[in-house]
């Protein structure tokens, strides 16, 4: 039986109350409240701030409280007000301009890259966003951007409880034993004496040659010459845009799909071509019209435990879109970041192509072993890995050999295998547990719940949920952020290893209730 809103508490317990008997006033307090989430850019250029009355109600004070402390943001430069339509987060004066109105002022909030600045997308996605939700003429506010979702990720304190918008694995899954055993191995080895030289630009030999292994395993054919490593799948995904594209160049993209892609890709300056991802794969109708129209030089997707969806491309789905990418002329860039997380035999397009001609192939170990072992690789055609080389040497020179040769070890002693295992029943118990409890919340899924992430209609806008949800300590990663071109939308992407608390659920169904009550 689900839990009834009337027995939910009206308010969660808050370390960060305003002080009445403070040194500051409480205008003061709330104005620097305001003023550090802007500086951490939790709260990105553009961003409405709540109303006078909203804010009023939710922090227990009076209305002229709270018009005093937006009068001290907007002093400060950091907001400016627009008649009839409220407070917002100001962007940074460009260099060598001051904006009107104090922008340029010390402290004023700097301009964020995420999915909300890019103009290039040309094709809205259908089917996932709610009904009746419409691309809206101006950008709308955002509390939570792609950049400041990740800053919010680096900002949770350890020991902390962990919030549904995370991007990676708890922390009591991970097994450090397991890393210290790994470095202790290498270190012991009479290899140490070579770190003392710039290594291979291509990377450890003893992590490819474990990679092929590793590679071969998943169906994905591969020699040691053809994969490069590379700082985490990330620095993969940048080292192959970098090499095969130039600014103006067409890139088509999953929507929902990844928002630090769209972010990284329009910073470079590149025209995306959002295509709509359903439960099989991308809209292979919708990508033949845009690839005829934009030539494309390429295609970057999540095909096994799609980011946000959940989702894993069909094999039907996956023959017909190489051959489509055959006859179109466009490489397709494989982001396998949750292979250790995926069913055994999932369907992968790298597989049908064996690495000859259309696929690059990326992933990663940050997602299953710590986010700190930043280390990737990127498996291509042995053209295209010589170009790659000559890329990664441009940026980075070379990769940490230590590091590398801790995983080859992991890989070589079956360990990493284990312990993928052992995470893998530890998920699909918890993602049992958040369906439950999602479900009694009376949150549908959109896509049928498996890997690490899932994919629900909450019933209400998760833009303004994921402000007050914030403001509770809960950081959650809401739909918008998914789409190339931002859009109100009720859905939002939720952590199962992360979303198991049931006080998050009860927070969300009060806020969505008071969300309705003033809707209606």
């Amino acid at each position: 039986m689900s839990t009834t809103q009337a027995a939910l508490p009206r308010a969660a317990p808050r370390e960060d109350r305003l002080a009445r008997a403070g040194r500051a006033t409480l205008s003061e307090q709330l104005a620097e409240r305001f003023a550090e989430r802007i500086r951490q850019r939790l709260l990105s250029p553009g961003t409405r701030l709540p109303s006078v009355r909203e804010c009023a109600a939710r922090h227990g004070v009076s209305a002229s409280t709270v018009v005093g402390a937006y009068d001290l943001l907007q002093a400060q430069g950091l907001v400016h007000a627009r008649p009839q339509r409220g407070f917002f987060v100001r962007e940074a004066a460009a260099p060598g301009r001051v904006a009107a109105g104090g922008a340029g002022a010390p402290g004023a909030a700097a301009v964020d890259v995420s999915a909300s600045a890019m103009g290039h997308a040309t094709h809205p996605a259908a089917g996932v966003t709610s009904p009746g939700a419409s691309a809206a003429t101006e950008t709308p506010p955002r509390p939570v951007d792609a950049t400041a979702l990740i800053r919010g990720m680096f900002r949770l304190r350890r020991g902390a409880p962990p919030s549904p918008g995370q991007g990676t694995l708890p922390e009591a899954w991970l097994d450090a034993p397991l890393l210290q055993r790994a470095l202790r191995r290498v270190t012991a080895g009479a290899g140490a004496a070579g770190w003392l030289s710039y290594g291979d630009p291509a990377g450890d030999l003893r992590l490819r040659q474990a990679l092929v292994r590793r590679l071969a395993d998943i169906g994905v054919p591969a020699e040691a010459g053809q994969i490069v490593t590379t700082v985490g799948a990330t620095h993969a995904l940048d080292l192959v845009a970098r090499t095969l594209l130039v600014p103006g160049d067409a890139v088509l993209v999953d929507e929902p799909g990844w928002a630090v892609e769209y972010a990284r890709l329009s910073r470079m300056g590149l025209r995306l071509l959002p295509v709509p991802r359903g439960p099989e794969g991308p809209d292979l109708a919708v990508m033949q019209a845009l690839a005829e129209a934009h030539r494309p030089r390429l295609y970057v997707t999540v095909s096994v435990l799609h980011n946000p969806t959940g989702a894993s491309l069909a094999p039907a789905h996956a023959h017909r879109l190489l051959r489509l990418a055959e006859a179109l002329d466009f490489w397709l860039v494989e982001d396998d970041t949750y292979a250790w997380l995926a069913p055994p035999h999932a369907t992968r397009v790298a597989q049908l192509d064996a690495l000859q001609q259309r696929t690059v192939y990326v992933s990663g170990f940050s997602k299953i072993l710590v986010p700190q072992w930043r280390v990737g690789y990127v498996a291509a055609p042995p053209a295209l890995a010589e170009r790659l080389i000559d890329t990664k040497m441009l940026g980075t020179l070379t990769t940490p050999a230590p590091l590398e040769q801790a995983i080859a070890w992991c890989l070589e002693q079956g360990a990493l295998r284990r312990h993928a295992e052992r995470v893998a029943a530890l998920l699909a118990a918890a993602r049992a547990r958040t369906v439950r409890l999602a479900r009694e919340a009376g949150c549908r899924f959109v896509t049928p719940p498996e890997g690490l992430f899932g994919w629900i209609d909450v019933g209400a806008d998760t833009e303004p949920l994921a402000h007050l949800l914030l403001d509770e300590g809960w950081l959650t990663a809401p739909g918008t952020l998914f789409h190339a071109t931002p859009r109100p939308t009720t859905l939002m992407r939720i952590n199962f290893g992360t979303a198991q608390d049931a006080r998050f659920w009860q927070r969300l169904q009060i806020h969505r209730a008071e969300d309705r009550k003033r809707g209606g």
